[in-house]
């Protein structure tokens, strides 16, 4: 078996020529060569200008059809496996194409076009509409492009990888390009049509014609209509049924078919007479207004030219109808529709509403039976910044001296009447300052500290606060404010004592000579920040050896004769003289002499001072492990301890063998003198078996520098014998058997 070395490298295209030898035993040796031949293997390879660094390039008008394919990247056999991006119909751009590509190396099919080959395409970036497919087909988005918009600009990384692992990256610029087709549009957004006699089914009403390409009608409400219907195709509104009198209120669109995103509407307004009784015809057969909520009670909205009476108008009625909210505000003075009550804006009933009224109102005609029309009516009232913000004068807050940055004051609660309500903004006049550390959210008011605050300068603050009332008026500029006057009184607080860390410590230094050495830095802070500590020595310095600059505690070599131990007392405060508040801090300190000398050999009585006891804090730290970590070591061990004994049990076993198969060997050569060579040691070889050192060994199928001879065993002899057959002394071992000539 031969077989490949891990890491070797082969070179395409070459032969490679290995000899192999291979003999047994009493037989000559065998030689055969066996050649490998070595050919190239298939690599994927990403073509240009997909694989550029720009990227092939797509350029597509804004109104194609969504999901329409606008490039493809196909695989193509150059030398290894080439990936390139190509058009699915195999053109170069045409503006007037809903698609495009550039620089094709195939059509879309036929002869030349490579053999399928499974390949994965990954999209690596996925901010971008577009949508790529399992089969590498880059589609339009699914809504299609904003037609509204420019030239936009889209790219996409594309990551090609088959099934053996290889992959190439590309790219694609896909360049949206304006529309130039003109939009769908109605040259009038209401209409009215009025049949004066009996229609029959499917009988052309009326049509209705909107300018654009790809146009397509729909009628959009009601949305299953019970008179009309219309079609798709031509626009054509034809009846469902026979019709003697009928009035329906149709909203019908009209739509780009391959941009469904470009559309109008149009209202129509279809009645059917029947052959003696016609109708009243008004104009406008709708109304849609939209007026300010300061409309003065009788303003008139519009006046109805009606017909339909023999001429005369005074035979006609005309009839408010609709929900309570607008015949509460609406009246009709003969054709004319007045406001009868003040529009407000900021009243519940608005916003029950929606600020938007509707009604209908019904013209009547004389006879038997009595005839009627109905024009719809559709009133939006919007807003007008009619209040000034309300604000409370003479707000006071009280805040302590010591408030930290951030620290909430007060919140200022202003009201405005207008809709919606209390939308205001804050701003605080000269903004915060030295002279005003304070600062106010421009959204609810509430009032912070922004800088320290000094009771003995400034007892208290006069704030002066602007609300300025937003979203309250159709035109953004219009907007009211107001100032308020706000105090803020800062409360004193008296002086807390210094806070040290810690308050007793106890130092070694080694005196040096002719200089004043550190000792020391305290660490102390005031109940304030930035607040200036005084620090005093006021006991245990005897003989002005320890002097304080500042919180450093420095020592005045004097050159003591021995070791000495001094207790110093120190004072830290805050504040002046007469209101001080103090902390007093212990420090305990071992002064040993550079060189001390060896005391006399007489004997003096020393009498050892009561030293006041000292507690003195150490922490250790302990680790103790967690329960799971504890098993987990034990476990481990155990398996350790167990893999252990199992490999010195298969040692032990194999030595055993060895020494039974030699001893094997041994008792065979004896019962059979002729096979025994002299001179020569026995070895053991392969499974078991035995045979002489002057025998080569057995290499079947593999070369003769596959395998080397196996060393004798150093056998230990114990005993010496003479053959009885040639009177030869050969050396014994008494467990093993084995022999040695001599």
């Amino acid at each position: 078996q031969v077989t490949l070395r891990a890491g070797a490298e082969l070179n395409a295209h070459w032969v490679y020529t290995l000899t192999l030898r291979a003999t047994c035993p009493g037989e000559e040796k065998v030689e055969k060569q066996l050649f490998v031949w070595v050919t190239a293997a298939q690599v994927l390879h990403c073509d240009a200008p997909f694989a550029s660094t720009e990227g092939d390039v797509v350029q597509v008008l804004a109104d194609v059809a969504p999901r329409t394919p606008l490039y493809a990247v196909m695989p193509q056999p150059l030398g290894g496996l080439t990936v390139s991006g190509v058009c699915p119909g195999g053109h170069n751009l045409p503006l007037q194409q809903p698609w495009g590509c550039r620089n094709p190396r195939h059509g879309g099919g036929g002869q030349g076009l490579p053999p399928p080959i499974s390949l994965q395409f990954r999209l690596r970036n996925h901010n971008t509409p577009l949508v790529l497919t399992n089969q590498g087909l880059v589609l339009a988005p699914a809504g299609g492009f904003d037609p509204s918009k420019g030239t936009q600009t889209f790219r996409l990384e594309i990551d090609v990888m088959d099934r053996k692992g290889h992959n190439c990256s590309g790219a694609v610029r896909v360049e949206v390009l304006p529309s130039c087709r003109p939009c769908v549009s109605f040259l009038e957004p209401q209409q009215a049509v009025t049949v004066p006699g009996v229609i029959g089914p499917l009988e052309v009403v009326t049509q209705v014609h909107a300018s654009g390409d790809n146009v397509r009608y729909a009628i959009l409400a009601p949305v299953a209509p019970t008179f009309f219907t219309i079609d798709e195709m031509t626009g054509k509104i034809r009846s469902t049924h026979q019709l003697e009198v009928a009035q329906e209120l149709l909203l019908v669109q009209a739509y780009n078919a391959l941009n469904p995103s470009d559309h109008a509407t149009t209202m129509l307004n279809i009645t059917v007479q029947g052959t003696d009784q016609q109708q009243p015809s008004c104009v406008p057969a709708i109304f849609v207004s939209q007026v300010p909520e300061t409309m003065l009670p009788g303003s008139a909205l519009v006046t109805l030219r009606c017909t339909g009476c023999e001429g005369a108008e005074e035979c006609l009625q005309y009839t408010l109808e609709g929900p309570p909210a607008s015949r509460s505000h609406f009246c009709m003075e003969g054709p004319q529709l007045q406001v009868s009550t003040t529009l407000d804006y900021d009243s519940k009933a608005a916003v029950t509403v929606g600020f938007q009224f509707t009604a209908t109102i019904m013209v009547t005609a004389g006879g038997q039976p009595p005839r009627s029309t109905h024009v719809p009516v559709l009133v939006t009232v919007t807003p007008v910044n009619e209040f000034t913000p309300v604000c409370p004068n003479g707000t006071t807050f009280t805040v302590p001296e010591t408030a930290a940055f951030g620290s909430a004051v007060g919140l200022i609660a202003g009201t405005d009447r207008d809709y919606p309500l209390n939308s205001l903004e804050y701003s605080l006049e000269g903004g915060p300052g030295p002279e005003q550390p304070f600062s106010i959210d421009v959204h609810t008011g509430e009032i912070r500290v922004v800088g320290p605050l000094e009771s003995q300068q400034h007892k208290s603050y006069r704030l002066t606060v602007r609300l300025t009332d937003i979203r309250n008026d159709l035109d953004p500029a219009k907007r009211r404010s107001c100032l308020c006057a706000v105090t803020v009184h800062v409360q004193a607080v008296l002086d807390q004592a210094p806070v040290c860390t810690p308050e007793v410590q106890e130092l070694w230094i080694v005196a040096r000579s002719g200089s004043r050495q550190p000792v020391t830095r305290l660490a102390c802070q005031g109940s304030r920040d930035g607040t200036t500590l005084t620090y005093s020595i006021a006991g245990g310095n005897e003989n002005g050896h320890f002097q304080l600059e500042g919180n450093t505690v420095l020592y005045l070599s004097n050159n003591l004769p021995e070791p000495r131990t001094f207790v110093l007392l120190v004072e830290v405060w805050s504040g002046s003289s007469a209101s001080r508040r103090s902390t007093v801090m212990a420090l305990v300190v071992h002064i040993t002499p550079r060189s001390t000398p060896v005391p006399p050999s007489t004997t003096t009585q020393h009498t050892t001072p009561l030293k006041e006891r000292l507690v003195v804090t150490r922490t250790e730290a302990v680790w103790h492990p967690p329960a799971w970590f504890v098993a987990v070591l034990t476990v481990s061990g155990a398996l350790l301890l167990a893999a252990l004994g199992c490999m010195a049990r298969s040692l032990l076993r194999r030595e055993q063998k060895q020494g039974l198969i030699a001893a094997f060997c041994s008792s065979h050569s004896n019962r059979v003198p002729g096979k025994l060579l002299l001179g020569k040691r026995q070895v053991l070889h392969g499974q078991g078996s035995c045979i002489s050192e002057g025998q080569p060994f057995m290499r079947e199928r593999w070369g003769p520098s596959t395998f080397s001879p196996i060393p004798p065993p150093q056998e230990q002899f114990d005993g010496r014998a003479q053959d009885p057959r040639t009177g030869r002394d050969y050396l014994f071992n008494s467990k093993t058997g084995a022999r040695r000539w001599i």
